[in-house]
């Protein structure tokens, strides 16, 4: 009865500590650590190991809910042998995150169905693996959030979940046309995160383009594409959209 109520007091310690792994698992190991004539420097250690695996874990998945994606992609999902067009070990290289320890920025171009979104929302579920903040948004919600927040009078405040972040994702550039003040906040954003951190984007358009998405405004454009593509790897994208691949064989 003694050994029961010390063991029960043990766990209810470590649960007020935040331990949970231990309160669960000390037992366990114990034996475990008896039978294998293990030290108690050994069994602390094991103890000490599971509960830091378990925080990773927690974080990470935290990480992965606070990032926002529409739906969680990886790399090895990928359908190579679609697009007519692309640099499969450029990209592949990519996933090693060097651009984002150098905060430099990473933009897809191609036409819709290709992978993009795909790629882009692989790349920054890799960031979340290894410990990097991520936030994905299309480029309309963002503009739109970032609007209504500015009608609110809290237009810091919102900027700075749009900054804070290691990886920022804009999704869809180009899809939708932006206005004037649109394009005001976009520019905020871009110019507020560079070399201060890395941004992909991914857009249907070819630059030459852009400045049709951003009203026509050519200086607005030249001033976003200044900042973005200074510390920036292109990666263009061709060939049929997979989405249609159904009527396409038919």
């Amino acid at each position: 009865m003694k050994d029961e109520k010390t063991i029960n007091q043990l766990e209810g310690d470590l649960r007020i500590l935040g331990l949970p792994f231990m309160a669960e698992h000390h037992s366990p190991l114990a034996a475990k650590a008896a039978r294998d004539s293990l030290t108690h420097v050994d069994y602390l250690a094991g103890l000490a190991c599971g509960e830091l695996n378990l925080r990773r874990d927690r974080a990470t998945l935290r990480r992965i809910k606070s990032a926002r994606f529409p739906v969680v992609k990886t790399l090895d999902q990928f359908l190579w042998s679609w697009p007519k067009k692309i640099n499969r070990m450029a990209i592949q290289n990519l996933f090693r995150l060097q651009f984002v320890e150098d905060k430099a920025n990473v933009i897809f171009l191609g036409t819709v169905g290709l992978g993009k979104t795909h790629l882009a929302t692989a790349l920054g579920y890799t960031a979340c693996m290894a410990g990097k903040s991520v936030l994905f948004s299309t480029a309309v919600d963002a503009i739109n959030t970032l609007a209504a927040a500015q009608a609110a009078s809290r237009l810091k405040a919102e900027l700075k979940k749009y900054l804070a972040p290691a990886l920022l994702i804009l999704d869809e550039l180009g899809y939708l046309p932006i206005d004037k003040h649109g394009a005001d906040l976009l520019f905020q954003v871009i110019s507020q995160r560079y070399e201060r951190g890395s941004t992909i984007i991914t857009s249907n358009r070819a630059y030459k383009q852009w400045p049709e998405i951003f009203n026509n405004d050519s200086t607005l454009t030249s001033a976003i594409l200044d900042r973005l593509l200074h510390h920036a790897e292109t990666q263009v994208i061709e060939g049929p959209s997979y989405r249609m691949k159904d009527q396409l064989e038919t």
